[in-house]
């Protein structure tokens, strides 16, 4: 079972944002809210279950989450892979 902390990258399993890159902004209790600085800004962040979330295995460092600019540019690697 993965430890969904603070920065990790995930990519969502289900839903309408099903396949985009998120960073975990807070989890507990199976719960994580993730953002992406633009469609999910830090200020509104998505409740999603963690099942529903795949872990890449990446932490953000605190810096790059810092506003949803740096947020948005820490993920685009990520899309751009994808």
């Amino acid at each position: 079972m993965t430890e969904y902390v603070r920065g990790l990258v995930v990519r969502s399993r289900a839903g309408r944002d099903k396949g985009d890159f998120l960073a975990v902004l807070q989890a507990e209790d199976g719960w994580a809210l993730v953002g992406d600085g633009k469609g999910r800004p830090l200020e509104k962040p998505k409740r999603k279950k963690q099942m529903h979330l795949a872990p890449t295995g990446v932490t953000l460092s605190e810096e790059q989450m810092e506003t949803n600019r740096k947020l948005r540019n820490a993920l685009r690697p990520f899309r751009e892979k994808g």
